[in-house]
Protein backbone atom coordinates (compact mmCIF):
# COMPACT_ATOMS: atom_id res chain seq x y z
CA UNK A 1 0.00 0.00 0.00
CA UNK A 2 2.87 2.51 1.03
CA UNK A 3 4.20 1.31 -2.51
CA UNK A 4 1.47 2.38 -4.01
CA UNK A 5 0.46 5.67 -3.02
CA UNK A 6 4.12 6.95 -3.27
CA UNK A 7 3.91 5.81 -7.12
CA UNK A 8 0.57 7.48 -7.56
CA UNK A 9 0.39 10.08 -4.41
CA UNK A 10 0.19 13.21 -6.72
CA UNK A 11 -2.72 11.91 -8.60
CA UNK A 12 -4.42 10.83 -4.89
CA UNK A 13 -7.47 13.64 -4.10
CA UNK A 14 -8.01 11.40 -1.16
CA UNK A 15 -7.68 8.55 1.17
CA UNK A 16 -9.52 6.64 3.68
CA UNK A 17 -8.63 3.60 5.98
CA UNK A 18 -10.12 1.81 8.14
CA UNK A 19 -13.05 -0.64 8.89
CA UNK A 20 -15.17 -2.48 5.84
CA UNK A 21 -17.23 -5.63 6.61
CA UNK A 22 -16.82 -6.96 9.58
CA UNK A 23 -18.47 -9.60 12.03
CA UNK A 24 -18.12 -10.25 15.42
CA UNK A 25 -19.01 -13.94 17.33
CA UNK A 26 -20.77 -14.13 20.63
CA UNK A 27 -20.06 -16.96 23.01
CA UNK A 28 -21.76 -17.89 25.76
CA UNK A 29 -18.52 -19.53 27.08
CA UNK A 30 -20.17 -21.36 29.99
CA UNK A 31 -22.15 -23.27 27.81
CA UNK A 32 -19.79 -23.58 24.95
CA UNK A 33 -17.82 -26.79 26.18
CA UNK A 34 -19.10 -30.00 27.33
CA UNK A 35 -17.86 -29.67 30.87
CA UNK A 36 -19.43 -26.34 31.52
CA UNK A 37 -22.84 -27.58 29.39
CA UNK A 38 -23.04 -30.60 32.27
CA UNK A 39 -22.58 -28.05 35.01
CA UNK A 40 -25.52 -25.56 33.41
CA UNK A 41 -27.64 -28.90 33.59
CA UNK A 42 -26.90 -30.00 36.94
CA UNK A 43 -27.63 -26.48 38.23
CA UNK A 44 -31.00 -26.59 36.57
CA UNK A 45 -31.88 -30.90 37.11
CA UNK A 46 -31.98 -31.38 33.88
CA UNK A 47 -31.28 -35.68 33.70
CA UNK A 48 -29.54 -36.49 29.98
CA UNK A 49 -32.78 -38.27 29.44
CA UNK A 50 -34.56 -35.19 29.59
CA UNK A 51 -32.03 -33.19 27.47
CA UNK A 52 -33.66 -32.94 24.31
CA UNK A 53 -37.04 -31.78 25.34
CA UNK A 54 -35.52 -29.23 27.94
CA UNK A 55 -33.63 -27.64 24.83
CA UNK A 56 -36.58 -28.01 22.79
CA UNK A 57 -38.84 -26.15 25.00
CA UNK A 58 -36.26 -23.05 25.45
CA UNK A 59 -36.01 -22.91 21.43
CA UNK A 60 -39.29 -22.92 20.72
CA UNK A 61 -39.72 -19.62 22.54
CA UNK A 62 -36.59 -18.13 21.77
CA UNK A 63 -37.73 -18.86 17.97
CA UNK A 64 -41.29 -17.44 19.02
CA UNK A 65 -39.81 -14.17 20.72
CA UNK A 66 -37.37 -13.88 17.46
CA UNK A 67 -40.85 -13.79 15.21
CA UNK A 68 -42.80 -11.75 17.24
CA UNK A 69 -40.18 -8.66 17.45
CA UNK A 70 -40.70 -8.58 13.93
CA UNK A 71 -44.38 -9.73 13.79
CA UNK A 72 -45.27 -6.48 16.47
CA UNK A 73 -43.48 -4.15 14.42
CA UNK A 74 -44.75 -4.74 10.94
CA UNK A 75 -41.71 -5.75 9.65
CA UNK A 76 -41.12 -9.17 7.04
CA UNK A 77 -40.49 -12.61 8.52
CA UNK A 78 -39.45 -15.13 5.43
CA UNK A 79 -37.83 -18.29 5.14
CA UNK A 80 -35.19 -19.37 2.96
CA UNK A 81 -35.12 -22.62 1.42
CA UNK A 82 -31.58 -21.74 0.03
CA UNK A 83 -29.13 -20.39 2.27
CA UNK A 84 -26.47 -19.11 -0.47
CA UNK A 85 -28.89 -16.30 -1.41
CA UNK A 86 -27.68 -12.49 -0.70
CA UNK A 87 -29.27 -11.61 2.54
CA UNK A 88 -28.15 -8.19 2.74
CA UNK A 89 -29.55 -7.41 -1.02
CA UNK A 90 -32.34 -8.65 0.22
CA UNK A 91 -32.38 -6.30 3.00
CA UNK A 92 -31.47 -3.03 1.43
CA UNK A 93 -34.34 -3.42 -1.01
CA UNK A 94 -37.04 -4.17 1.17
CA UNK A 95 -35.25 -0.93 3.12
CA UNK A 96 -35.80 0.79 0.20
CA UNK A 97 -38.92 -0.19 -0.60
CA UNK A 98 -40.62 0.17 2.66
CA UNK A 99 -38.23 3.72 3.41
CA UNK A 100 -36.99 2.13 6.87
CA UNK A 101 -34.16 4.38 7.81
CA UNK A 102 -34.20 3.47 11.46
CA UNK A 103 -35.18 0.27 13.01
CA UNK A 104 -35.73 -3.46 12.14
CA UNK A 105 -36.33 -4.15 8.41
CA UNK A 106 -37.33 -7.58 8.68
CA UNK A 107 -36.22 -10.76 9.56
CA UNK A 108 -34.68 -13.63 7.85
CA UNK A 109 -35.02 -17.83 8.85
CA UNK A 110 -33.03 -20.69 7.34
CA UNK A 111 -31.53 -23.78 8.51
CA UNK A 112 -27.54 -23.65 8.82
CA UNK A 113 -24.79 -25.28 9.96
CA UNK A 114 -23.52 -24.53 13.60
CA UNK A 115 -21.89 -26.40 16.54
CA UNK A 116 -24.17 -27.80 18.95
CA UNK A 117 -24.86 -30.78 21.38
CA UNK A 118 -26.70 -34.23 21.31
CA UNK A 119 -26.91 -36.84 23.76
CA UNK A 120 -26.39 -40.56 22.99
CA UNK A 121 -25.21 -43.62 24.74
CA UNK A 122 -21.44 -44.62 25.71
CA UNK A 123 -20.74 -48.24 24.28
CA UNK A 124 -17.73 -48.27 27.03
CA UNK A 125 -19.51 -47.39 30.12
CA UNK A 126 -23.08 -48.28 29.02
CA UNK A 127 -24.53 -44.39 29.98
CA UNK A 128 -25.83 -41.64 28.40
CA UNK A 129 -23.95 -38.93 27.30
CA UNK A 130 -23.50 -35.42 26.14
CA UNK A 131 -21.45 -34.81 23.47
CA UNK A 132 -20.51 -31.45 21.09
CA UNK A 133 -20.15 -31.83 17.40
CA UNK A 134 -20.71 -29.59 13.96
CA UNK A 135 -24.64 -29.77 13.28
CA UNK A 136 -27.14 -27.87 11.88
CA UNK A 137 -30.35 -26.11 13.26
CA UNK A 138 -32.71 -22.84 12.26
CA UNK A 139 -30.88 -19.43 12.79
CA UNK A 140 -32.45 -15.94 12.10
CA UNK A 141 -30.96 -13.07 10.90
CA UNK A 142 -32.33 -9.69 12.01
CA UNK A 143 -31.75 -7.02 9.49
CA UNK A 144 -31.87 -3.52 11.19
CA UNK A 145 -31.15 0.04 10.09
CA UNK A 146 -29.66 1.13 13.17
CA UNK A 147 -29.13 4.84 14.22
CA UNK A 148 -24.99 4.73 15.13
CA UNK A 149 -23.82 1.83 12.56
CA UNK A 150 -26.41 1.76 9.48
CA UNK A 151 -27.23 -1.06 7.91
CA UNK A 152 -25.97 -4.42 10.30
CA UNK A 153 -27.69 -7.60 11.41
CA UNK A 154 -27.81 -10.18 14.50
CA UNK A 155 -27.53 -13.93 13.28
CA UNK A 156 -28.61 -16.20 16.22
CA UNK A 157 -28.28 -20.01 16.35
CA UNK A 158 -31.55 -21.26 18.28
CA UNK A 159 -30.32 -24.21 20.02
CA UNK A 160 -27.97 -24.66 22.33
CA UNK A 161 -25.30 -23.16 22.85
CA UNK A 162 -27.15 -20.36 21.21
CA UNK A 163 -24.27 -18.62 19.43
CA UNK A 164 -24.63 -15.33 18.02
CA UNK A 165 -22.87 -13.40 15.21
CA UNK A 166 -23.16 -9.12 14.37
CA UNK A 167 -22.39 -8.37 11.01
CA UNK A 168 -22.13 -4.54 10.17
CA UNK A 169 -20.07 -2.31 7.60
CA UNK A 170 -17.43 0.28 8.51
CA UNK A 171 -18.19 2.18 5.55
CA UNK A 172 -21.98 2.03 5.95
CA UNK A 173 -20.91 3.45 10.10
CA UNK A 174 -19.03 5.77 8.03
CA UNK A 175 -22.02 7.47 5.98
CA UNK A 176 -23.91 7.46 9.13
CA UNK A 177 -20.64 9.70 10.80
CA UNK A 178 -21.09 11.82 7.91
CA UNK A 179 -24.64 12.61 7.76
CA UNK A 180 -24.81 13.35 11.25
CA UNK A 181 -22.33 16.09 10.98
CA UNK A 182 -23.33 17.33 7.66
CA UNK A 183 -19.92 16.30 5.88
CA UNK A 184 -20.82 15.78 1.52
CA UNK A 185 -19.37 12.86 0.12
CA UNK A 186 -20.18 10.54 -3.15
CA UNK A 187 -20.41 7.01 -2.34
CA UNK A 188 -20.58 3.87 -5.06
CA UNK A 189 -21.50 0.65 -3.57
CA UNK A 190 -18.98 0.27 -0.83
CA UNK A 191 -16.59 2.82 -1.31
CA UNK A 192 -16.49 7.10 -1.35
CA UNK A 193 -15.33 8.57 -4.77
CA UNK A 194 -15.59 11.84 -2.95
CA UNK A 195 -15.81 13.37 0.39
CA UNK A 196 -15.61 17.31 1.04
CA UNK A 197 -12.77 16.93 3.88
CA UNK A 198 -11.28 13.42 3.66
CA UNK A 199 -9.11 14.02 6.78
CA UNK A 200 -12.29 15.06 8.59
CA UNK A 201 -13.74 11.68 7.61
CA UNK A 202 -11.01 9.89 8.64
CA UNK A 203 -10.81 11.28 12.06
CA UNK A 204 -14.07 9.82 11.77
CA UNK A 205 -13.11 6.19 11.20
CA UNK A 206 -10.55 6.51 13.58
CA UNK A 207 -13.29 7.31 16.12
CA UNK A 208 -15.22 4.02 14.99
CA UNK A 209 -11.45 2.01 16.61
CA UNK A 210 -12.73 3.91 20.16
CA UNK A 211 -16.18 2.45 20.42
CA UNK A 212 -17.62 0.21 22.71
CA UNK A 213 -17.60 -2.74 21.84
CA UNK A 214 -19.63 -4.48 24.27
CA UNK A 215 -22.19 -2.08 24.43
CA UNK A 216 -22.83 -1.81 20.38
CA UNK A 217 -22.82 -5.46 20.39
CA UNK A 218 -25.10 -6.51 23.15
CA UNK A 219 -27.87 -2.96 22.42
CA UNK A 220 -28.28 -4.88 18.91
CA UNK A 221 -28.59 -8.64 20.83
CA UNK A 222 -31.06 -7.03 22.85
CA UNK A 223 -33.27 -5.72 19.87
CA UNK A 224 -33.27 -9.18 18.34
CA UNK A 225 -34.39 -11.28 20.83
CA UNK A 226 -34.85 -10.49 24.38
CA UNK A 227 -35.63 -14.08 25.03
CA UNK A 228 -31.99 -15.11 25.79
CA UNK A 229 -32.40 -14.49 29.08
CA UNK A 230 -34.75 -17.48 29.14
CA UNK A 231 -31.87 -19.73 28.96
CA UNK A 232 -30.32 -19.09 32.20
CA UNK A 233 -32.06 -17.06 35.10
CA UNK A 234 -28.87 -15.46 35.57
CA UNK A 235 -27.05 -15.17 32.13
CA UNK A 236 -23.46 -15.03 32.05
CA UNK A 237 -22.64 -11.83 29.21
CA UNK A 238 -21.72 -12.92 25.88
CA UNK A 239 -18.00 -12.83 25.37
CA UNK A 240 -17.67 -11.22 22.29
CA UNK A 241 -14.58 -11.75 19.50
CA UNK A 242 -13.74 -10.69 16.02
CA UNK A 243 -15.23 -13.47 13.84
CA UNK A 244 -14.13 -11.77 10.52
CA UNK A 245 -12.52 -8.50 9.72
CA UNK A 246 -11.95 -6.49 6.53
CA UNK A 247 -9.68 -3.57 6.91
CA UNK A 248 -9.75 -1.83 3.84
CA UNK A 249 -8.29 1.45 1.83
CA UNK A 250 -10.77 3.82 -0.59
CA UNK A 251 -8.25 5.80 -2.83
CA UNK A 252 -9.66 8.75 -4.86
CA UNK A 253 -7.55 9.80 -7.84
CA UNK A 254 -8.17 12.64 -10.18
CA UNK A 255 -8.87 11.33 -13.38
CA UNK A 256 -9.19 7.40 -14.30
CA UNK A 257 -6.74 8.08 -16.47
CA UNK A 258 -3.91 8.59 -13.54
CA UNK A 259 -3.84 4.57 -13.30
CA UNK A 260 -2.13 3.76 -16.74
CA UNK A 261 -3.86 5.63 -19.08
CA UNK A 262 -5.83 3.73 -20.60
CA UNK A 263 -9.08 5.66 -19.08
CA UNK A 264 -10.72 2.35 -17.87
CA UNK A 265 -9.39 1.90 -14.26
CA UNK A 266 -12.07 2.66 -11.54
CA UNK A 267 -11.91 6.94 -10.35
CA UNK A 268 -11.35 5.17 -6.52
CA UNK A 269 -9.57 1.74 -6.53
CA UNK A 270 -9.86 -0.32 -3.59
CA UNK A 271 -7.22 -2.10 -1.99
CA UNK A 272 -8.57 -4.67 0.96
CA UNK A 273 -6.27 -6.12 3.57
CA UNK A 274 -7.51 -9.19 5.76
Amino acid sequence: MKTFIQRFGHNILGALHGFDRIRFRGTRRFLANVVGMMNFLWHRQVLLKDFKAFAGNITAEVRRVAEEVAVQQGRPVEYLHNSVMDKEAWARGVAQRDGIRQGLIGVLKVVECCWSYEVGPNRTTKQLELRGKPSRCLHYYHYFMDREVGLAYVRLQTWFPFTVHVGMNGREWLARQMDQIGLGYRRRDNCFTWVKDWARAQELMDEQLRTDWPGLLNRLLDQANPALAIVDPHPMPYYWSMDEGEWASDLAFRAPSALGGTGTASVSPRVVAF
